[in-house]
């Protein structure tokens, strides 16, 4: 519990203390303020879990050598290995908690975090909401092109909306303006208030359109996350399910880059070899914490820190390889597991014998 305090406490004001910084000296609202640096907490501490595993077995096997506890174990014929048993399993059991944490509780509140967000800069930038767009395809030809001056994820709206159709050669065929349009199921987006609907490419008059989709439109076969997976970096805001189901979208819509196919793909692995990270961890960090001579507390938090750092470093190296499509994304999502477990079988090998 320290450890997931303090590393949140750091993470949070490393990189969000500025901005939450910003907000209060441009006079947005204390509570505001408050409800926005809450809902980044989730998201913080499920990546804290596994860094707090390594601090706590760094911490409590330093203890446990510099009180002789170790000396007197293997004394009684118990094995490094024995010893380390409990500590996989707590390690596991924390893994276990995160990826609950992470499945449950971190993609809602990124999601309302980030609507907030979008609100906040929207007044103090004087702007009347945030504009997007989204291209339409269909057995890989372009159907529709939407534009939006206001897109609300959370709401799964999109106001002042255009959608510009396109038929089977290609061509601009009608040209619809709605005033709000809102998302109820796949394939479903349900017109709200009024909507003019013109032909083109002459942009005559055609109809007005009332609470009714007109036939002259394609269905838009997107939902909310699709209008953000393209320029999508944060990942938080989908469970593993919702990020399987964006995979295969993007696979099936040729304007986004595979880049951001990649992107998904490690972000997807990352769901279950971030929680993982703290079962190695506790493997790396226990045998570690077993020494001969009596160190205080600073030293386990300095090996911590240096791991991490180590471990961020080779994940950040093999997920640009990735990127550059060198390996496949799984194998960089698990690359750093798999060499953080040899260490830890070679150091707890090393202090058995």
């Amino acid at each position: 519990m320290f450890g997931v305090a303090i590393f949140t406490v750091l993470i949070m004001a490393g990189t969000y203390l500025f901005r939450i910084t910003e907000y209060f000296v441009k006079g947005v609202g204390f509570l505001t303020v408050a409800e926005f640096s809450l809902l980044l907490l989730p998201g913080i501490m499920a990546k804290t879990f596994p860094m707090a595993v390594l601090l706590a077995t760094l911490l409590s096997f330093g203890r446990l050598s510099s009180d002789s506890e170790v000396v007197a174990m293997r004394a009684c014929g118990t094995s490094l290995g024995r010893i380390m048993a409990p500590v996989a399993g707590f390690g596991l059991a924390v893994a276990l908690l995160a990826f609950s944490f992470n499945e449950l509780l971190v993609p809602g509140a990124a999601v309302r975090a980030t609507t907030l967000q979008g609100q906040i800069a929207a007044k103090l930038e004087g702007s009347t909401g945030k504009p997007t767009s989204y291209t339409v395809f269909e057995k890989g030809k372009v159907r529709a092109v939407v534009w939006a001056r206001d897109f609300n994820f959370a709401a799964g709206t999109l106001r002042g909306a255009f959608v510009v159709a396109y038929d089977n050669r290609g061509q601009t065929s009608f040209f619809l303006e709605a005033d709000e349009l809102e998302y109820k199921d796949q394939e479903n987006w349900r017109m709200v208030g009024e909507g003019k609907l013109l032909s083109l490419p002459y942009g005559q008059s055609y109809a007005k359109v009332v609470n009714a989709w007109p036939p002259q439109i394609p269905r838009l076969s997107m939902t909310p996350q699709d209008l953000i997976t393209a320029q999508l970096r944060d990942l938080d805001s989908f469970s593993m399910s919702q990020m399987a189901e964006q995979i295969q979208r993007a696979r099936d819509n040729p304007k986004i880059p595979r880049s951001q196919v990649i992107n998904l793909q490690y972000g997807y692995w990352n769901k279950i070899t971030l929680p993982l990270a703290a079962l190695v961890f506790a493997l790396v960090g226990a045998p570690l914490g077993v020494r001969s001579h009596r160190t205080g507390a600073a030293a386990g938090f300095w090996i911590a820190v240096i791991i991490i750092f180590a471990y961020m470093l080779m994940s950040n190296l093999l997920a640009i390889a990735a990127q550059s499509e060198a390996m496949p994304a799984w194998v960089a999502s698990f690359g750093p597991l798999f060499i953080g477990v040899c260490v830890g079988a070679f150091l707890i090998y090393k202090k058995n014998h």
